[in-house]
């Protein structure tokens, strides 16, 4: 993705991927289906969660921004040739599962790694396309980004609940990657100069 509408869109685009693996598959066949849910901080409290995340649940809540270590130095180099700003980042989510019920929380949870590792790619269709101003980057038609399922200790994902209003609850950890932010404007390249600076030997 590009622009400054990439974070966001990834977001949505894993949102939009996974009610529509629930809608063809409903993990708990229940009265109130299974839905995904895109979340902030504030909506895990205990008394804003039953409202703003619902019951029977899969939250998806973006707790890491960072850049990406392989590409970082590739795409600063084609900045440099266009004059652009090309970030390419790593979008660290949680996938949290709400139900009354452990088993519930299972399915729920269960589907959803199916469901994207069915689909680990988002590109085409599947990449949400929010409306941008214009002048804004725009994906080009051959972007994809990989979500995978990340590997971190369980003392990492308990020092992250520890700064989250909730207890800890059943939540696997996923990456998006590569999500590229590009500058709206390229920078002016600057005229090749040829400098020459006269010696003058002594002795």
């Amino acid at each position: 993705m590009s622009g400054y509408a990439a974070i966001a869109a990834v977001g949505k685009s894993i949102e939009r991927v996974l009610n529509l693996a629930f809608s063809q598959i409903e993990p708990i066949g229940a009265a109130s289906p299974a839905h995904a849910i895109l979340v902030r901080t504030d909506d895990m409290t205990p008394h804003r969660a039953p409202t703003a995340i619902g019951k029977n649940a899969l939250s998806i809540y973006l707790y890491r921004v960072d850049f990406n270590k392989a590409m970082r130095a590739a795409w600063s180099s084609m900045g440099v040739a266009d004059g652009r700003g090309h970030l390419a980042l790593d979008l660290h989510f949680l996938l949290t599962a709400w139900a009354d019920n452990a088993e519930h929380e299972h399915l729920i949870l269960g589907r959803t790694m199916q469901a994207l590792e069915y689909t680990p790619t988002l590109a085409g269709a599947l990449l949400y396309a929010p409306s941008v101003p214009a002048g804004e980057p725009q994906a080009g038609p051959a972007e994809a980004v990989q979500v995978l399922l990340e590997e971190i200790s369980t003392e990492a994902l308990m020092r992250t609940f520890d700064s989250l209003p909730t207890k800890y609850r059943l939540t696997v950890p996923y990456v998006a990657r590569v999500v590229r932010l590009d500058t709206r404007e390229a920078r002016p390249i600057p005229p090749v100069t040829d400098a020459r600076f006269p010696l003058r030997v002594t002795g």
